[in-house]
């Protein structure tokens, strides 16, 4: 993919395709047989669907980085580096039926569960025809199945236990999953939300996203033991998978969701990924000060989009395939990004900041088409 100079981190300004870690990418999927039989079923067309959604995301944070950079906004929460984490996960799911609650930088599942890009873009400059009616940035839509995301990091795990446990209740073979950072594994809410799940064996999947780092705190400086073998606490059978390798993740997940709607939940899955930036826009050097370089420079190596090519060239997809694909990405973000600017003299009114599920008996937006 087109690299950024102003937006990209310098990293991946001069990407090549290692071909070591091209081939620990396609090995790493031959050590599970599980996971390797559901690739092998993958086509063409998949792969690229799965690169399609990997590039809007990327574009979707790159858009909003130079929306701060130019005065648009004043800061935005960017999920560069951990993409493959969303996107292999909600691959993984029935986006028709299946809810998901994720955390801010996983704007990727905004756009995959079917919001469109354009109102991805109107959340963060706030009018009145965005999701959240210009509320709120943390925006979400529950007739596409997207609980929005909460500041509270850790709640979310709460959340989709409790959504879980009524499609246990209903019987309903759906499934609820969220993604939870390693600092927010150390919640109140995390906690309670993991062990209801693992009690009432419920149809949930969390996804700790090891990013290595709660705010600025380094996992080694807030965590204790190997978070690898966290679920074990709950008594839910840890999985590992590669957070840069998007096909790992898909894979793993795909797994927990059959075994979730066979009444085997829950899921605990922790990926290992790195964030190529600071909390959100405006401490990303306070993020290069914490880490040294060499870090830095290790997982920029393992871009997940670019492993992603290397692979999918290896299995006999075109380059012209792949930059069709991403002309076509650049323009539906672009033109995304110029409805949401045309809609910034939408500001709701004061008296809009009460709305239908704000006071008591009102009703939440969507759920009565896609009930929880």
């Amino acid at each position: 993919m087109k690299r950024y100079k102003a937006f990209d981190p310098p990293e991946y300004l001069n990407w090549t395709p290692d071909p070591d870690l091209i081939k620990s990418f396609k090995q790493s999927l031959a050590e599970h047989p599980g996971r390797s039989e559901i690739i092998k079923n993958l086509s063409k067309d998949d792969l690229l669907l799965i690169y399609r959604d990997l590039l809007r995301t990327r574009l979707h944070d790159i858009g909003l980085k130079r929306w701060v950079r130019t005065g648009i906004i004043s800061k935005a929460w960017l999920g560069t580096g951990e993409e493959a984490v969303t996107v292999g996960a909600v691959r993984a799911l029935d986006t028709e039926i299946d809810v998901v609650s994720p955390m801010i930088r996983n704007a990727g599942a905004l756009h995959m569960m079917g919001m469109p890009l354009a109102d991805m873009f109107r959340g963060y400059v706030a009018t009145s025809d965005s999701p959240s009616g210009g509320r709120d940035l943390h925006i979400g839509n529950l007739e596409n199945g997207i609980l929005q995301p909460i500041s509270h990091m850790g709640t979310s795990v709460s959340i989709v236990t409790g959504a879980a446990m009524a499609f246990r209740n209903r019987g309903e073979a759906r499934v609820a999953l969220t993604w939870v950072g390693d600092g927010a594994t150390k919640t109140a809410a995390c906690h309670e939300g993991m062990n209801l799940a693992a009690v009432q064996n419920l149809p949930a999947i969390f996804i700790i996203q090891n990013n290595q780092i709660a705010l600025g705190t380094r996992v080694d400086q807030h965590g204790a033991g190997n978070l690898h073998d966290w679920p074990a606490m709950y008594g839910i059978e840890p999985q590992v998978c590669d957070g840069n390798n998007v096909l790992d993740v898909f894979s793993t997940v795909r797994l927990a969701v059959d075994k979730c709607r066979a009444g085997k939940g829950p899921a605990a899955i922790v990926a290992d990924t790195f964030r190529m930036g600071g909390h959100a826009t405006h401490d990303e050097q306070e993020a290069r000060e914490t880490f040294p370089a060499e870090l830095f420079e290790e997982w920029g190596r393992r871009d997940p989009i670019g492993l992603f090519e290397g692979y999918m060239t290896g299995e006999g997809i075109t380059v012209a395939s792949l930059e069709a694909t991403e002309l076509e990405v650049i323009r539906a973000i672009d033109q995304a990004i110029e409805d949401a600017l045309k809609s910034r003299d939408l500001v709701p009114a004061p008296e809009k900041a009460l709305y239908d599920g704000f006071s008591e008996g009102g009703v939440l937006i969507g759920l009565e088409k896609r009930p929880l």
